[in-house]
């Protein structure tokens, strides 16, 4: 079953609080659904909590998320609680974008042990069961191999019932079963194992393995795969009327070839009928509803926006 389009709007820089003003209404104004904020250290400037906060603060009805915050950073039942709060303050407009974390940099650099991926998400499953029992509103307990939680009955509870949607992104099979099993939302992405985006990013993300990870998310979440929303983050977008030039030019920076790189999951390329083309075809195949773009480059994308957005 297809879902209708949702676009978002991934925001990053150094903002004054007049820019970042400008920037939420403005992604509002579009007709974009929601506004996500990434959680580094190393690359990122705003904390994610902050802007998802003010982003809310200064709009309507734009639904704010991180994409995606690492698990590893902070304890599932504070991470539930500021969420909850968020949920109740911006009258039930936030979703919950978590991850296993990838970056090892942050990692370093703040002395966090970068375990090997089977143990963080290991950690972000036990996580996420932590947050979906701080949501309860009941008192509950948990004793697994990395959190323990004591007869403990979280406030408040969060305005969305059962919860605010759960985002999970990933790239490799386990993360990707796990999503399918615990999310409402699934990011496919590339496959970070190396912990830094190199070149086997964009091999990664080529059309046969975007259809791989979409039969592992299916292998985990069964009979709820056509209740989830699927959605892939476009770290390249580029309106041209030469896609065809345009991915010549671009496609050996990464390691492929010009069809590769235009069928690839994270791509986009040509004017904006062929990107509307693309975007439903992919919804056809993939089943990809949910579709982020960058902050460098969502005004020039706005009329796919006001062409597809709830179609």
């Amino acid at each position: 079953m297809n879902h209708p389009f949702k676009f978002g709007v991934q925001i990053g820089g150094n903002l004054s609080s007049s820019e970042f003003k400008e920037l939420a209404l403005k992604i509002e104004s579009l007709g974009y659904t929601t506004l996500y904020a990434p959680d580094h250290f190393v690359d990122t400037d705003l904390a994610p909590m902050v802007v998802l906060s003010m982003a809310a603060a200064v709009t309507t009805d734009l639904r704010v998320s991180a994409l995606v915050f690492a698990n590893d950073y902070k304890h599932p039942a504070i991470l539930a609680k500021e969420i909850a709060t968020l949920d109740v303050l911006s009258d039930g407009r936030v979703d919950l974008g978590i991850g296993a974390g990838w970056m090892q940099v942050d990692y370093e650099q703040l002395g966090i042990p970068y375990d090997r991926p089977g143990l963080r998400i290991e950690r972000l499953e036990e996580a996420l069961q932590v947050i979906k029992g701080c949501w309860s509103g009941e008192e509950f307990s948990f004793s697994g191999d990395h959190y323990t939680v004591t007869n403990h009955t979280a406030t408040p509870p969060p305005i969305q019932r059962p919860g605010p949607p759960i985002l999970i992104g990933g790239g490799g099979p386990r993360v990707l079963r796990l999503a399918g099993r615990y999310a409402d939302i699934i990011g496919i992405n590339p496959n970070l194992r190396a912990g830094a985006i190199t070149q086997d990013a964009a091999q990664d993300s080529i059309a046969s393995m975007t259809a791989q990870k979409i039969e592992w998310i299916k292998e985990g979440a069964g009979e709820r795969f056509d209740s989830l929303e699927l959605q892939i983050r476009y770290f390249v977008a580029a309106v041209t009327d030469d896609r065809q030039a345009y991915a010549e030019a671009m496609a050996p920076m990464f390691g492929i070839d010009a069809e590769e790189a235009l069928g690839a999951g994270v791509v986009l390329a040509g004017t904006i009928d062929e990107i509307c083309e693309t975007l439903i075809e992919r919804r056809e195949v993939w089943g990809v509803s949910n579709v982020v773009f960058g902050n460098d480059n969502f005004e020039l994308l706005a009329p796919v926006v006001e062409r597809l957005a709830g179609s």
